[in-house]
């Protein structure tokens, strides 16, 4: 089973439209999952607005932006079938943000078949 924790944040500081400090929040938050990075890209939009996408050694980990509205979305997908304890806790500190819902989907990557393909 493989699981993605999807992260709203809402209320955010204002390191949610800073490319940099973005990169570094998500180092973070991927080595707190005891994850790697094995490429990363991160994009600025103008007039505001960041995306950053990592390929980890679990999957991958994401994070869009819109400042405007103080909100952040998070995405960490695991090919593990586990969600780290205090990641929500973490993302909120890392986002600066009032509110944190999360939603975890899991992936039942086990009804295929690799003999289908």
């Amino acid at each position: 089973m493989a699981k993605q924790l999807v992260a709203d944040l809402y209320g955010c500081g204002e390191i949610i439209d800073d490319p940099e400090a973005i990169k570094e929040a998500a180092h973070t938050a991927i080595k707190y999952v005891g994850a790697e990075i094995v490429e990363e890209c991160i994009h600025e939009f103008e007039p505001i607005g960041v995306t950053y996408f990592a390929v980890i050694t679990t999957s991958h980990f994401s994070v869009h932006t819109w400042p405007e509205y103080g909100y952040a979305a998070i995405d960490i997908f695991s090919c593990t079938d586990t969600v780290v304890d205090g990641i929500t806790e973490k993302l909120k500190e890392l986002f600066q943000a009032k509110e944190v819902k999360t939603k975890v989907i899991e992936r039942d990557i086990s009804r295929g078949d690799p003999a289908d393909k």
